[in-house]
């Protein structure tokens, strides 16, 4: 049954990827099923060493590149707190370089201004800049260039 002892294999290297996430040992779990499969259909020894190295060449050098590549990438759509960023508010408590609060899609974010000397009053309509931990950083709308 060595069909048998590529599934050990396999499971094996399945763990290791669970533990490690280098996509290394999955692909070398995905040639060893289909090891498994070899042996599965009766071809020898040699054939099924021959399946596995076949499975690990193709997986590592073509599917591992494409996959990093993808995983590298930037989300196409912004998500969070960075879908906030280039957002317009208004602003609810007077907005300074320390604190203030505004409201931004329907919800109040605590806010400070990116320019210190900035006071920024009751009711002025800011364009969020960036999102420092829970506190939006903005610039009133009429000062932008």
């Amino acid at each position: 049954m060595p069909w048998f002892v590529w599934l050990l294999v396999a499971a094996a290297l399945g763990v290791a990827e669970f533990f490690t996430l280098t996509l290394v040992f999955g692909l070398l779990a995905s040639a060893a099923l289909v090891a498994a499969v070899v042996a599965g259909v009766g071809i020898g020894l040699l054939g099924q060493l021959v399946a596995l190295a076949v499975a690990a060449a193709a997986g590592l050098l073509v599917v591992r590149p494409v996959a990093l590549r993808h995983m590298a990438q930037a989300p196409l759509v912004p998500e969070g707190s960075d879908a906030l960023i280039g957002k317009r508010a208004e602003v609810m408590q007077e907005v300074t370089a320390s604190h203030g609060l505004i409201k931004i899609s329907g919800e109040e974010w605590s806010a400070r201004a990116l320019d210190e000397s900035l006071v920024i009053p009751v009711g002025a309509l800011v364009d969020v800049l960036e999102i420092e931990g829970a506190t939006a950083v903005v610039y009133p709308r009429e000062l932008l260039p």
